[in-house]
């Protein structure tokens, strides 16, 4: 048997390496064609390209390398096309991986799998049905995703998210991260402004003022900010100005990111799959994003949910706060943050809830999406 994986984000490199593992498990004498990153690499995949030319985002980010990245499609539908491999496997990275799989479809019949089904749960529900034309199956990671892709066209199983298989601190190692960081017994506050420069230039000043406001309620908070690698720099040089002297950690050091989700006793972040991290390791939560105006605009008139919160959707729950667009005030957020401190158990119900609907207790999500694959070609 043979595969063809293309992944374009660390993320998506991630959720290949567990497929692939899944799958060598059940298929030994399996192939493995493509482009991927290192943790695909290191399953047996030999990458036509650096992945990295890949993880691009926005228009000004595109444009420049527009050209490049047509050429990078053409190589390898041409790859598969020459390979014909049993199914051509696209992860994520939908611009990129989507155009892939439309000029395989028009000049063959390879099947079609991709992974991460579009969240049109959320908006743009049409996506489905663009992808429907050019994708057979699909691997969900959330678990009310699959009625979706079907009525688009699509077969589609849930196969768990990878947060579920993700290893969390021990409370020993939680209190030796306090230890070390001379915190002691005071409340943890886990403040995460975002992974992207955009997002965490926006987010930073209205988060640090909001800390001020908390400080005057509760001086013996004590703010640690895990910075993703991309913007450690910048984070840092943002927090530099806060009240309470924030501890900035590297979220790349996963052992010290997981001590500290789990010691914190209340977190407020950005939305995004961070809400599940923090879920994952039993930590409370407040939501808080704002964007521009524009786009505030916009999103809020294609918007099919009452929340954005990954936690309160997978619950079916409203436990955890949010604090979106014209709400993503100071004074507004730190209220929320006094009320969930103030009852931290009150989303614990809903985190549990949240992890066993994503398949905690299981088989690990790779191996699943593995048995969906080789069900879907067989």
């Amino acid at each position: 048997m043979r595969l063809y994986l293309i992944a374009g984000e660390p993320s998506g490199d991630a959720l290949g390496a567990a497929l692939m593992a899944g799958l060598k498990q059940l298929q030994p004498d399996i192939e493995f064609h493509g482009a991927g990153g290192p943790l695909m690499q290191d399953q047996g995949l030999v990458s036509q390209f650096d992945m990295a030319e890949l993880s691009v985002m926005g228009i000004a980010e595109v444009l420049p390398k527009y050209r490049a990245l047509k050429r990078r499609i053409r190589q390898c539908s041409d790859a598969v096309l020459r390979l014909e491999p049993d199914a051509l496997i696209t992860i994520d990275s939908p611009d990129f991986c989507l155009r892939v799989a439309k000029q395989v479809k028009a000049a063959s019949g390879i099947a079609t799998i991709h992974y991460v089904a579009p969240s049109v749960w959320a908006w743009r529900s049409g996506r489905a049905a663009k992808m429907a034309r050019v994708i057979d199956h699909v691997l969900a990671l959330l678990p009310f995703e699959p009625p979706l892709m079907r009525a688009a066209g699509m077969s589609c199983d849930f196969v768990g998210h990878p947060v579920v298989s993700q290893p969390q601190a021990s409370e020993q190692e939680a209190g030796n991260f306090r230890s070390h960081h001379k915190i002691g017994a005071a409340p943890i506050l886990l403040v995460l402004p975002g992974s992207r420069k955009g997002e965490v230039e926006r987010l930073a000043p209205i988060f640090g003022r909001t800390i001020e406001k908390l400080l005057k309620s509760r001086p013996d908070l004590r703010v640690v900010v895990p910075a993703a690698d991309a913007v450690f720099a910048r984070v840092s040089g943002l927090v530099s100005g806060w009240a309470g002297q924030p501890i900035v950690i590297a979220s790349a050091n996963l052992p010290e990111k997981r001590a500290a989700f789990m010691a914190a006793d209340v977190a407020l972040a950005a939305s995004g799959t961070v809400s599940l991290e923090l879920a994952a390791a039993g930590a409370p939560m407040v939501i808080a994003y704002d964007m521009n105006w524009l786009s505030r605009i916009l999103i809020k008139r294609m918007l099919k949910t009452d929340t954005v919160t990954l936690v309160n959707l997978v619950s079916d729950t409203r436990e955890v706060p949010e604090f979106l667009g014209a709400d993503c005030q100071p004074d507004k957020i730190a209220g929320g943050v006094l009320a969930v401190l103030d009852k931290p158990h009150d989303q614990q119900l809903a985190m549990d809830l949240t992890m066993q609907r994503l398949g905690q207790g299981g088989e690990t999500p790779g191996l699943r999406a593995a048995k969906s694959v080789l069900a879907t070609i067989s």
